[in-house]
């Protein structure tokens, strides 16, 4: 008997657990690692891959892409994309360390609330996005292309701007890279944001609560850190459209587990995307997005 099959693809030295074990719950029966994989050997993987099986077998095949360098697995995705020969093709799938996926949930929870609590979404709001790691560019280039007006909003000194807008500017998305490196820059940017969504390090608080007492306009923050101390001062971990209200200020809020939550049932059924899809499936984080915003509309 034929095996669904996901090779694994990472510039690492290892692939991760996590990600091995929703792609086995959610139907392949085979995960090959190829680790330390740089962009100019995809092709080569790819084409042992879709030469192997008839090109109706495509849900039979998948390639995923893993790591931890966002730069690395847009370039990843790319080759493969360019790998495949008229109809032998299979599925791709990119989520390095998780930020696609991550991204596209927190995105897609800030859309669905902000229609929720004023009627529309992202579009003409300003947004500031704390965090230039994976999910936090992922998530400046996603609500920039929904319309928003965009702050990509760095913590750091060593956050190389470069890099960040040229990763942006990649997927056709313009980001204002500001300084939050200081209490007052942090205010600074308070001051005129409508939606807030942290994505910075783990168990570290980046906004508190003399900070958002300026955030006069703020209807809407969403935490993606699930560590203690929150990233911001009194959002819960399981919050979801919860209200949060302290001195003048007041806002609504979604929490890490909330969005983690969404999070992995997106990875999920993406993986099984792969094998029921009617086209050979390309899952980049735009439509990572598409596939989380269908999950909370099918709720």
């Amino acid at each position: 008997m034929s095996k669904r099959i996901l090779y694994f693809l990472t510039p690492g030295t290892h692939i991760s657990a996590f990600d091995v074990t929703i792609a086995a719950d959610a139907g392949f029966d085979l995960v090959i690692p190829f680790t330390e994989i740089r962009p100019d050997g995809v092709a080569n993987i790819v084409q042992d891959a879709i030469f192997s099986r008839p090109p109706k077998r495509f849900n039979d095949t998948g390639i995923f892409i893993g790591g931890r360098d966002v730069h690395l697995a847009t370039d990843m995705f790319q080759k493969a994309k360019n790998a495949m020969v008229g109809d032998f093709q299979v599925g791709v799938f990119a989520d390095p360390n998780g930020a696609y996926t991550t991204s596209a949930s927190v995105v897609a929870l800030v859309e669905q609330t902000l229609k929720k609590q004023t009627g529309s979404g992202v579009n003409g709001r300003n947004v500031a996005v704390f965090g230039t790691g994976p999910v936090g560019l992922c998530a400046a280039a996603l609500v920039s292309k929904l319309g928003a007006s965009t702050k990509l909003c760095h913590l750091t000194a060593d956050d190389d701007q470069r890099v960040a807008i040229g990763f942006c500017e990649r997927y056709k998305t313009k980001v204002e890279w500001v300084s939050a490196e200081t209490s007052e820059e942090k205010i600074d940017v308070l001051k005129d944001a409508e939606v807030v969504i942290c994505a910075a390090r783990a168990g570290i608080r980046i906004l508190n609560r003399a900070e958002l007492e300026h955030a006069k306009n703020l209807i809407l923050a969403a935490d993606t850190n699930a560590v203690p101390p929150s990233g911001i001062a009194d959002i819960g971990p399981h919050f979801l459209n919860e209200e949060v209200s302290f001195s003048s200020v007041n806002f609504r809020a979604i929490g890490a587990l909330a969005i983690g939550n969404l999070k992995y049932k997106t990875q999920f059924g993406l993986y099984e995307q792969i094998h029921k899809a009617k086209q050979p499936a390309l899952f980049d984080f735009p439509e990572a997005y598409e596939f989380a915003l269908s999950v909370l509309h099918n709720k």
